[in-house]
């Protein structure tokens, strides 16, 4: 069975309430062109008269593996650009044209195994290889890394594991080596063009390399006391006062923060951190709730990683109630940046810097 990364910025969501993965490229039902990529060619340069030849045959290659190469059975990785978490799913049956799709009308029916994981529970090499910039590619340097984690009991279980870093895969934010992959790739050169374009930073693949880092740093670079004062110092740069509580007797909470001098005007806010990129339910979160002792104390839950649903369900059900996951961490810590205290940039040394969104442009 072949492991395949698949990018999908257009249907997001559907793909996951759906059960599907899909590719783009208004050329017809791909199935009727056969496994023929002259064929396939000649149909993206009548819809896309404007596209370079490098293009052309890259796309084609995407298009016949799509519906030729990927097979019943095979595992696929999706990663969500909404949460920045990964999804994994098994393909269950063959191509499928969609004509009266709005987009995306090359579509395989999925049975998704888990989804919502935590970026960081994982190597950053990696998330350098499921980052490539190709719409379709096989994962192969970590593929019996991700099926390790499928085969694992729970993510925890995982985490658990003898990790070792590859340092040999390249960092798509800060390489400069030389590339051929401007070159337009012939017939059967579509795995090398993957194994190059990961020195091809895109604005996103830069943002997602700067999100790792900070979440990698705040994980592996803090102790679990150590990130309680960061969130304190968090709170303190949005405007609130915060005093960390005892680290050996909390009682479930961690940090206590509030908007006045003095800490007597409510809401009272009692927030508990969890130093982790594993996914935090339902459970976990009613332990922070037991502790709010009357109406006007609030809770809010801190983690590195992701909520599940039954978690997210209860965040909906409670007005006094916030969760903050990894993404919102980061966001935050890039928001608040220069407000922070210096022992924290230090350990997060960022730079501001404008690059092109293609997407746009």
């Amino acid at each position: 069975m072949t492991m395949w990364g698949i990018h999908n910025d257009v249907l997001k969501d559907e793909l996951l309430s759906q059960g599907f993965v899909s590719v783009g490229w208004e050329v017809g039902d791909i199935a009727l062109m056969g496994d023929n990529p002259d064929r396939i060619k000649t149909a993206l340069q009548v819809s896309e008269p404007n596209a370079k030849q490098r293009a052309i045959a890259t796309w084609a290659g995407i298009l016949r593996r799509f519906a030729f190469e990927m097979a019943e059975g095979d595992l696929v990785i999706f990663p969500s650009k909404t949460d920045r978490t990964l999804n994994f799913g098994e393909v269950i049956g063959g191509y499928e044209y969609y004509p009266g799709a709005q987009s995306h009308r090359h579509r395989r029916p999925v049975r998704w195994l888990k989804t919502g994981v935590p970026r960081g529970i994982f190597p950053k090499s990696a998330l350098y290889e499921i980052g490539s910039a190709l719409t379709l590619f096989k994962v192969k340097r970590h593929e019996q890394l991700f099926r390790e984690f499928l085969d694992s009991p729970s993510e925890e279980d995982f985490l658990e594991r003898p990790r070792v870093e590859d340092e040999s895969c390249v960092d798509p934010a800060t390489s400069s080596s030389p590339t051929t992959a401007a070159v337009a790739p012939r017939e059967g050169e579509l795995e090398d063009l993957e194994a190059t374009t990961a020195s091809l930073p895109t604005a996103e693949q830069i943002q997602d390399n700067t999100y790792d880092f900070i979440t990698r740093t705040l994980l592996e670079d803090l102790s679990h006391e150590e990130f309680e004062h960061f969130v304190a110092d968090l709170l303190r740069a949005m405007g609130y006062q915060a005093r960390v509580t005892s680290y050996s007797a909390d009682g479930g909470v961690d940090v206590v923060a509030h908007r006045d001098v003095l800490g007597l005007e409510p809401p009272l806010i009692k927030v508990q951190c969890k130093h982790t990129t594993a996914t935090k339910g339902r459970p976990d979160i009613q332990g922070l709730l037991g502790t709010l002792a009357v109406k006007d104390e609030h809770g809010l839950f801190v983690t590195l990683g992701a909520y599940s649903g039954e978690a997210a369900a209860l965040e909906r059900e409670r007005q006094n109630l916030r969760l903050l996951g990894g993404q919102e961490i980061t966001d935050l810590t890039l928001t608040y940046y220069e407000s922070l205290p210096a022992r924290w940039r230090d350990k997060l040394p960022l730079k501001r810097i404008y690059v092109v969104d293609e997407k746009v442009s």
